[in-house]
């Protein structure tokens, strides 16, 4: 179900954030995306930025841009959020944009599954049922987040679903694939993490050289298919 009860406040001196719901369901943040692609698409005077969450949408805006806007005895940022709130309040009907389909290759074996060993015994699931649950489903980025490129994407079978470590580690690789709680996601760089790691893809989702340097978007589809140390070293 989509909702369309919304809170609008003050994020900082020059941005607003636009709350939905503190639950993260797959309608709110279809939601969430709807708006995202409407305000790229009407293109506000003002606005330098608009950040999708799992439930909310943050406008960034430049603050000299809405001084020279307004006309009336309310400020700029009064003006502005008056017509954000309106907007909102009037998109009642979800905006249309494409959704791709990935599918992301991920080795499993050991030496990139640091923590499958452990989940299975935790969980008492073998490795291969783990590996089929985590490749059987198709999931849903919710946002883009943490770093550059780091998709957080759900839901997990809850079979497999596990807290995150409770002592990160200080070096996760870029690739490594993992659990938290219900979500999966892919390091996209070199960094601390503490997600349970179960396998490693050799695809790139940070490529800082590319005009568009991330590899996923939210609102795309991914699947996850296995392969084998040579697929993976030869990809």
């Amino acid at each position: 179900m989509v909702t369309n009860e919304f809170s609008i406040s003050n994020l900082g001196d020059s941005a607003l954030i636009i709350n939905f719901s503190h639950v993260i369901t797959e309608g709110v943040n279809k939601k969430v995306l709807s708006l995202f692609h409407f305000f790229k698409i009407i293109s506000l005077p003002g606005v330098i930025d608009i950040v999708p969450a799992y439930c909310s949408l943050i406008i960034h805006y430049d603050l000299r841009i809405l001084n020279q806007k307004t006309v009336s005895n309310k400020t700029s940022v009064q003006t502005f959020t008056d017509q954000v709130k309106k907007l909102v309040a009037e998109n009642t009907e979800l905006t249309a944009f494409s959704s791709r389909r990935i599918k992301i290759p991920v080795c499993y074996a050991e030496k990139y599954a640091w923590d499958i060993n452990e989940i299975s015994k935790e969980k008492n699931i073998p490795v291969d049922e783990i590996i089929r649950l985590h490749t059987a489903k198709k999931y849903r980025v919710y946002m883009i987040g943490f770093l550059p490129g780091f998709a957080y994407m759900g839901e997990v079978d809850k079979q497999i679903a596990i807290p995150r470590k409770m002592q990160p580690r200080n070096k996760v690789e870029a690739g490594s694939v993992g659990i938290a709680g219900l979500q999966t996601g892919i390091y996209p760089l070199d960094s601390p993490g503490g997600w349970q790691i179960i396998g490693k893809t050799p695809v790139k989702l940070f490529t800082k050289e590319n005009d568009d340097p991330v590899l996923l978007q939210a609102g795309d589809e991914i699947e996850f298919y296995s392969i084998t140390e040579y697929e993976f070293a030869n990809y």
